[in-house]
């Protein structure tokens, strides 16, 4: 697989990353439909094969479980500076900022448990999963430029921000002498295209690697109509995301799947290589060995000027949801979906 520089950095990533939302223990977080250890080992080992180095996870995936799945299936089976690995931390718990432990012990604190679930002593890149209005940036920026200084991250990333919010905490990092954020990872595939209108344009000014997470909107910009999977049916919170415009979004579907046929090749590889025509790597999860080969096959799809068109013309505005809808300041004190669970640190 081709690999291609990650932004302002000299990790050099495979054209796909490897998604890992759907490891883990699946009575122990969010999601019913993951991969338990020997499954997931088996993911990783056919997406290594096929040339993936490049592995995506977070501390609030089943409570940790998915970053020890990932850390033991790579310690075992790859070496460690061929990989590269990021993971993602959550903003202060109420809890947290009751005991007064300030932003930059709180990102310490996550990445220390982080590298613990992993069995590894540094991560390539660590994400700001979400923005936190309730911790003051200089906080954030400081705290992770620490863990760059102490050598337990080699980068610093960020998700489900505004274009602004990235363009201030790079603007800061640069005043006082911080590692700035080169990546950002957000919401982005052929039927939710809002990252066009202010991110995507500052990305490709400033050279900041766009790492979208939901390439195949779970799932939906791969299946034919009748299709169906396991997550489909219990991804409550996916379904909450997509629904209200599936009537919409299920034209450019038709597109994709009267695409795949043309190509003799699968919807995933359609739809993963309109994206990679945008973006640096995007996150694709991969629960199964027909999604890895999909993956690759996008790699080798060159679409044409006009079947891009043609995939992106049915396409109208959509609202703001899941992470990003609840991004603002009125909504930083309500539930949040993500949470580390049941791990204690």
């Amino acid at each position: 697989m081709e690999t291609i520089k990650l932004g302002n950095s000299d990790l050099n990533v495979s054209r796909i990353c490897m998604g890992c939302m759907g490891f883990g223990d699946p009575r122990r977080g969010q999601h019913t439909w993951t991969l338990d250890e020997a499954q997931t080992r088996n993911i990783i080992e056919q997406g290594l094969k096929s040339g993936i180095n490049f592995f995506d996870t977070a501390i609030a995936y089943q409570s940790g479980t998915s970053e020890q799945y990932v850390g033991k299936a790579i310690r075992d089976m790859a070496h460690r500076d061929d990989i590269v690995i990021a993971t993602k931390f959550l903003p202060r718990s109420d809890e947290e900022i009751e005991k007064g432990i300030s932003g930059q012990q709180h990102i310490e604190n996550m990445l220390n448990q982080s590298l613990q679930n992993l069995g590894m002593d540094h991560v390539d890149l660590y994400i700001y999963h979400m923005w936190d209005y309730r911790t003051p940036l200089y906080e954030i920026m400081d705290g992770l430029n620490h863990m760059v200084q102490q050598g337990k991250t080699r980068y610093i990333g960020i998700s489900n921000c505004f274009a602004w919010q990235l363009a201030k905490a790079n603007a800061l990092a640069e005043k006082e002498g911080f590692a700035k954020f080169i990546s950002v990872q957000g919401h982005y595939n052929l039927i939710f295209r809002e990252e066009e209108r202010e991110m995507i344009p500052y990305c490709n000014q400033e050279n900041i690697a766009l790492t979208p997470y939901s390439a195949l909107a779970g799932g939906r910009l791969s299946k034919y109509a009748g299709q169906t999977s396991r997550r489909l049916q219990e991804d409550s919170y996916a379904r909450l995301k997509y629904d209200e415009m599936a009537a919409y979004d299920q034209k450019i579907i038709d597109r994709v799947a009267i695409l795949a046929n043309e190509h003799h090749t699968s919807m995933t590889a359609v739809s993963l290589a309109w994206l990679l025509t945008k973006v640096t790597s995007p996150i694709v999860g991969m629960t199964k060995p027909k999604h890895i080969q999909g993956a690759v096959d996008a790699c080798d799809l060159k679409l044409s000027a006009g079947e891009i068109a043609y995939l992106e013309e049915p396409y109208i505005p959509h609202k703001l949801v899941g992470v990003m809808a609840q991004n603002t300041l009125e909504a930083s004190n309500d539930k949040q979906v993500w949470s580390i669970g049941d791990q204690k640190f």
